[in-house]
């Protein structure tokens, strides 16, 4: 007889934000424990507000039949009493009597779960605004690289989390995005390979994957690092990878080719499954900003000679992220990426929080793609990749100017445009090497100054500059206003700016900011609404800041 036998909150004095865990012991009849139509464990949970949440739970180890270990991972987001009432349903049955249990949850500093606030920005629980500073750090450090030139370099092992984030938040970052493939975090692959870390697995879910991804989000929420956790990539589905691929009908899975992936149902519910765990064990970190479904799922549908159709891709993103959102009791922001070609209909979605596309080799395209976007779809827009250069096998050094002015000014179209978190470069090997995500600082600093002293949303301002030389665009916060600059010459430059109609009797003060030096330096106040002799350096990107 299936039936739940004990339920324990290991930590009755919950606190705010944070892990509390409950295990649970029953008994009941699976061929797949992590199949919620065979077996599933849920908690319905009474909030001292009194809306009612509705929490998966995890298996943890036992056979079926007989006594087995179970989970939950909740962290409140209110203060106060809570009431859960544990429910165990076996063939989608209810099988004995749900367990009531309670728990009171104290009150903590932090500042909660991360949703969208407008174009521009993001917004904590305490309503505190958020944009995101960082970049990818897409993998650690793999066995053997294919680089030409940075093999060793990509080989390092300081490329791991346990390194790169404490250091990422020392230099000023706060978000990081990264994937989960066979050769990193392969929570849900059996096979992996080129990372010895790793183990191959004959369980549903890799142990080996799950001890990693446990550690990276307590790296995460020790370093204040947000996520964008990439839970699939075009890599694992194309050429050879997609002979280890979990869901390919010879690995046990239900698809014959990535095609039927995105259309047979029994694979839908396989990938369900996978979507139910992770929010089952990890979703009560706020630090997992945003789950995203696909890495360049673009890159999937045009990987053969037949293409997948637009429609069906994006029918799967509905289905599924109608799924998360439904299962999901923290309402993490949902997004998904392509590469370079827009798939029809998948920017509308209604639970896709925010559209994402990578951009290389046209960083100068940022702003106008931002915007454009962002207006036609009315929801943010991501630019989850960005760089100089896309190709891994010509040598970086040869265009080493180009790469690092390309990843600063990248971050600061991005904090000048409608975008809750800034263009992302790839390549963090080479820019670590150099010692460029030091920039992060710099950038953030400006960041914290327009969010921390905005009375009203940002929006645009209109800054006309006398030369066809010099980038020039304006946000205004309401108190402040910040005219961001940048100098492509390789000689410096004075340049004079007409500001916006409502400067004319203005006599505001203004700073300007050296985005190279992160040194201030006060400039002769606005006459009649014009801002002349200002002086740029050479390769240089500047910030004007008018109070």
């Amino acid at each position: 007889m299936a039936d739940i036998s004990s339920v324990k909150v290991v930590e009755p004095a919950m606190s705010q934000y944070e892990r509390t865990v409950i295990d649970v012991q029953l008994k009941a009849s699976w061929t797949n424990p992590y199949r919620e139509s065979d077996v599933a464990l849920w908690a319905t949970i009474s909030t001292p507000s009194g809306k009612a949440l509705r929490l998966p739970g995890f298996y943890v180890s036992g056979d079926s039949k007989k006594l087995s270990n179970w989970r939950f991972h909740f962290a409140p987001r209110e203060v106060g009493a809570y009431q859960f009432s544990i429910e165990l349903l076996d063939d989608q049955r209810t099988a004995g009597k749900p367990k009531i249990i309670t728990a009171n949850a104290k009150a903590s500093n932090k500042p909660g779960f991360l949703q969208v606030n407008d174009l521009w920005t993001l917004k904590f629980d305490n309503g505190q605004l958020f944009r995101g500073v960082g970049e990818n750090f897409g993998w650690e450090h793999r066995d053997e690289d294919d680089s030409r030139y940075f093999k060793a370099l990509h080989e390092d092992p300081r490329f791991t989390y346990d390194v790169m984030l404490p250091k990422l938040h020392r230099q000023g970052a706060n978000f990081v995005r990264t994937w989960m493939i066979f050769w990193n975090l392969p929570v849900d692959w059996q096979t992996v390979s080129n990372a010895s870390r790793y183990k191959n697995s004959s369980e549903r879910f890799n142990a080996s994957g799950i001890a990693r991804m446990d550690e990276l989000v307590a790296l995460a929420e020790n370093n204040n690092i947000y996520l964008m956790l990439a839970m699939d990539s075009h890599a694992g589905f194309i050429g050879e990878n997609w002979d280890i691929n979990p869901y390919n009908r010879k690995n046990g899975g239900f698809a014959s080719t990535p095609e039927e992936f995105f259309s047979s149902p029994k694979a839908r519910q396989q990938y369900q499954e996978k979507l139910r765990y992770l929010v089952a064990r990890w979703g009560y970190s706020a630090n997992i900003a945003a789950w995203e479904f696909f890495n360049e799922v673009d890159n999937v549908m045009y990987a053969e000679d037949k293409t997948i159709p637009d429609a069906l891709v994006t029918e799967w993103h509905q289905v599924m992220s109608d799924y998360l959102a439904d299962i999901d009791p923290y309402n993490h922001i949902m997004t998904t990426s392509i590469s370079h070609r827009d798939v029809a209909g998948l920017n509308d979605l209604p639970n896709i929080d925010i559209n994402q596309r990578h951009i290389y080799k046209a960083t100068d395209k940022i702003p106008g793609t931002l915007r454009d976007y962002s207006a036609q779809a009315k929801k943010p827009y991501v630019i989850g990749e960005f760089g100089f250069e896309w190709d891994w096998s010509i040598n970086f050094n040869d265009v080493k100017a180009g790469m690092v002015g390309d990843f600063k000014k990248g971050l600061w179209y991005g904090l000048f445009s409608p975008t809750p978190v800034m263009p992302m470069s790839w390549w963090w090997e080479y820019f670590d090497e150099h010692g460029t995500t030091a920039y992060f600082a710099h950038v953030q600093e400006i960041n914290q100054l327009i969010l921390q002293s905005a009375t009203q949303p940002l929006k645009d301002m209109d800054v006309q500059v006398n030369s066809d030389r010099v980038g020039v665009l304006a946000i205004d916060n309401g108190s402040k206003q910040f005219i961001y600059l940048n100098n492509p010459l390789a000689r410096k430059q004075t340049v004079n700016l007409q500001l916006p109609p409502q400067f004319s009797a203005s006599k505001a003060n203004v700073q300007i900011y050296d985005g190279e030096t992160g040194t201030y330096e006060q400039l002769t106040r606005v006459n009649k609404g014009k801002l002349n002799g200002v002086k740029l350096p050479a390769h240089g990107n500047s910030i004007l800041i008018i109070h």
